[in-house]
């Protein structure tokens, strides 16, 4: 089955992967911490699983989505790029509990031919945490990723964790969620921030100033716009003020579209440091 998503994407150098061996960390926060999975589903591009923490003080758990595509297969960030699917999880019809958030690693631009995809080309672990999901308690999410080669396969399974009843202590799973969290690009920092951003009158150009550290190398940008929309090209200049400017094409989007009131999300790169944010329109 091929999917195809009418989109303009705009080509980027690889971005910085924040590299956390996992064998190595020394005695681990979560050591003592308790995990539980799923088992693997497994189709034609890959496999994944999920892993559930115990229910913290606040009342949530923490996990997990681990995808794993097959070696010249890959799976795709949170905007796929020309050809692909978003990754998403949803709780069982009716369940209690609620996906509050997931997250996404840094991820690669990769071409093929004519075709850029925006996303991962080896396994990654997006991070999670639900809302109202007590140890006692089963949790099944439906996971919907896509994993593609020469052509892209939807991914989809229900991935149940029984309840936590043995408490049998697993710092290994506990170590990966964790590690996953910490490789989630953090949002706008005193030294990195968006100062401000101005889409030209005829939408053909966004401009983005920055406060940011000095890293010795060009920024890269990754610009999510409406959905199916993402622009990953940026022109780098210096501002009056000292600030850094980045200057990106936008390609075309959607007919009559209105951009006043919506929010894109930017994540920009910059040597060892990363910064996530929402870019909001008048």
């Amino acid at each position: 089955m091929s999917c195809s998503r009418p989109l303009r994407v705009f080509r980027a150098a690889r971005p910085i992967l924040l590299a956390v061996i996992i064998g190595l960390m020394p005695m681990v926060t979560g050591l003592n911490a308790l995990a539980a999975s799923s088992d693997w589903a497994v189709n034609e591009g890959g496999r994944m699983r999920l892993i559930l923490l115990p229910e913290g003080p606040d009342g949530l758990r923490l996990g997990a989505l681990v995808i794993e595509p097959k070696p010249g297969w890959i799976t795709y960030w949170k905007e796929p790029g020309d050809v692909g699917i978003p990754p998403a999880i949803t709780p069982a019809p009716g369940a209690p509990y609620t996906v509050e958030d997931l997250g996404f690693p840094i991820p690669k631009v990769m071409e093929s031919g004519e075709i850029t995809d925006v996303g991962y080309d080896e396994p990654v672990t997006l991070p999670l945490t639900l809302k109202n999901a007590p140890d006692s308690m089963g949790v099944t999410l439906n996971a919907f990723v896509g994993v593609c080669q020469n052509i892209c396969i939807p991914f989809q399974a229900d991935l149940r964790v029984p309840p936590d009843e043995a408490g049998v202590s697993n710092p290994v799973e506990a170590a990966l969620v964790r590690s996953a969290r910490a490789q989630v690009p953090p949002g706008p920092a005193p030294d990195f921030h968006v100062v401000a951003h101005e889409l030209s009158a005829d939408r053909k150009e966004l401009t983005i100033r920055l406060k940011m550290p000095t890293s010795g190398e060009a920024p890269k940008a990754f610009v999510r716009g409406p959905s199916g929309h993402v622009f990953v090209e940026a022109t780098t200049s210096q501002g009056a003020e000292g600030e850094t400017l980045l200057t990106l094409p936008i390609g075309k989007l959607p007919k009559k579209y209105d951009v006043s009131g919506k929010e894109w999300g930017l994540l920009v790169v910059s040597g060892g440091r990363a910064m996530e944010t929402k870019l909001a329109f008048d």
